[in-house]
């Protein structure tokens, strides 16, 4: 059975909208994004380049993927981390995308997620990595599919956005694994479910 590690960047208010860039995801007119790249220093850098070096395959949801093709699948450069992108099997959990074969190494997971991907986790294969994907983790989380979060805490709030958690999230334990904070006041949590 797959084990599913989720990594998201967190405000301290809860937002996980557009921290990359400032167009990122403008949904519901959120104008605040690329909040999370004035956090980068060298230890954020090892830390998900750990992450990174572990094997295993991705999982998406399609407005991720679409937007990660964007940003890794056209990259040529020698960052480590385009090199993973690229050549990771990326699974794709969609019900309106009619194929995957705009980025290399990809699956398109079809109907419900919470089935497909429960299915997929019972499947002998390689851990499964979620960047980002925040309506996907939350139907994930909901289903008991999550077994690790790896939080990526960001010191400032931003008042508005896409929460990690929507309304209320169903009674889950987890137990802190590992932290680190890094120079500019993030801290990397790992942690997983009891």
């Amino acid at each position: 059975m797959r084990s599913i590690t989720v990594t998201m960047w967190v405000s301290l208010d809860g937002v996980v909208q557009g921290l990359g860039r400032a167009d990122e995801d403008t949904r519901g007119g959120f104008t605040r994004g690329g909040w999370g790249t004035r956090f980068d220093d060298e230890i954020m850098s090892r830390e998900m380049g750990k992450a990174m070096a572990k094997p295993g395959d991705m999982l998406l949801g399609r407005r991720t993927w679409q937007d990660f093709i964007t940003a890794w699948g056209r990259r040529t450069d020698d960052n480590p981390f385009t090199t993973r992108m690229n050549a990771a099997t990326k699974y794709v959990a969609s019900r309106t995308l009619e194929n995957a074969d705009a980025w290399q190494n990809s699956i398109l997971v079809r109907g419900e997620a919470i089935d497909a991907v429960g299915q997929l986790k019972a499947e002998p294969g390689r851990d499964l990595a979620i960047v980002g994907s925040a309506s996907l983790v939350r139907s994930l989380h909901a289903a008991s599919l999550i077994d690790h979060y790896r939080l990526v805490i960001c010191p400032l709030t931003l008042g508005s956005g896409t929460r990690l958690f929507e309304g209320p999230a169903p009674l889950t334990e987890f137990e802190l694994a590992d932290s680190v904070a890094t120079t500019k006041g993030v801290i990397i949590a790992q942690y997983v479910r009891r």
